[in-house]
């Protein structure tokens, strides 16, 4: 499989602590790839490396062939590099439907005037519909975004993500705070999206891992332990003995 995203010696230090060790991995195009590993593994701190928040300190980041490491997020987000995060990032005193229509309307880079020519705003609209019922909140159009419930929230996070067309989408904890009957609602659109996107997705819940990952990277203090497919890293054992322990049967 080719390569979408490639790391090579990614390094990022937080003073004497070292977050990410020299680290490389390979996403490859059209799969979804998990992120595991205990707390404090430097998780997030590799996500917001390759979405551009953080800097790494050594080591570079390649998207679809192009060198992107000294790119910010925005540019980042235009070349199709898309993410969600642990805590929801949206537009609370908007509705469903403007945070999307907003969304909408940045990745054609307008003015953000409100609102455009009448022509414009009806596609603008048009899509923007489009999305929420693609991510189950076409029934919630007029609701304010703070008023939603937690998992309806992080439904229309990765709406707003999906908003700039990605051709991968960066998935950060998305079952964060939900019950298990919002984190089963939210599988079957990560399994859809992962039919059409590369999505690279770290998460606790070992269950929803399994089910949806096409291979699954290990992380511990830094450095990835074991890449492989749900099969290989249920049956490795340095990863049990590191992580995984009893959580899952072999």
């Amino acid at each position: 499989m080719t390569p979408l995203l490639e790391l090579r010696g990614l390094v990022r230090r937080y003073g004497g602590i070292v977050a990410t060790d020299h680290l490389d991995l390979a996403v490859a195009d059209g799969e979804t790839h998990a992120i595991i590993g205990p707390n404090g593994a430097g998780k997030t701190t590799l996500i917001q490396q390759i979405s551009g928040g953080l800097s790494p300190d050594e080591g570079s980041i390649v998207f679809n062939g192009q060198d992107i490491t000294a790119l910010s997020m925005n540019a980042r987000v235009g070349l199709g590099l898309a993410r969600s995060y642990q805590i929801t990032n949206i537009f609370r005193q908007c509705t469903v439907l403007d945070n999307l229509a907003l969304a909408v309307q940045a990745r054609h880079g307008s003015s953000m005037r409100f609102w455009r020519a009448a022509v414009d705003e009806s596609a603008l609209f048009d899509e923007a519909r489009a999305l929420a019922a693609r991510i189950g909140l076409d029934q919630r159009l007029d609701a304010l975004a703070g008023s939603l419930a937690h998992g309806e929230q992080r439904l229309l996070e990765v709406g707003v993500a999906l908003a700039t067309q990605p051709r991968m989408l960066l998935l950060d904890e998305p079952m964060a705070g939900m019950g298990p009957k919002e984190s089963r609602s939210l599988m079957p659109l990560i399994q859809s999206l992962g039919r059409e996107l590369t999505v690279l997705l770290v998460e606790h819940d070992m269950e929803t891992v399994f089910q949806l990952a096409d291979r699954i990277s290990v992380l511990v203090a830094g450095r990835v332990i074991a890449t492989g497919t749900p099969d290989e890293i249920r049956r490795n054992a340095e990863v049990r003995k590191a992580y995984l322990g009893d959580e899952v049967s072999a």
